[in-house]
């Protein structure tokens, strides 16, 4: 599970996102956003997809299971 709190902080910051952006997009706090990216708190898996769509990557990269970025198909 850590890698997919790692990718999560990893792709925002490659993209020149801010914490704030990001929870604007899944419309929840910074706050909030902060502690899934750090792995405190579980991301709902209703915010994944989301994800997957804003960054375009598949969820298998998020969860770990690839490790190159591939667009949704």
């Amino acid at each position: 599970m850590e890698l997919f709190y790692q990718r999560l902080k990893e792709i925002r910051k490659i993209n020149n996102y801010k914490q704030k952006d990001i929870a604007e997009q899944l419309n929840i706090t910074r706050e909030q956003y902060q502690l899934y990216e750090s792995g405190k708190r579980e991301l709902p898996i209703h915010h994944l997809i989301p994800l997957c769509e804003f960054y375009n990557v598949s969820p298998e990269y998020f969860l770990g299971f690839i490790d190159e970025q591939k667009p949704i198909k």
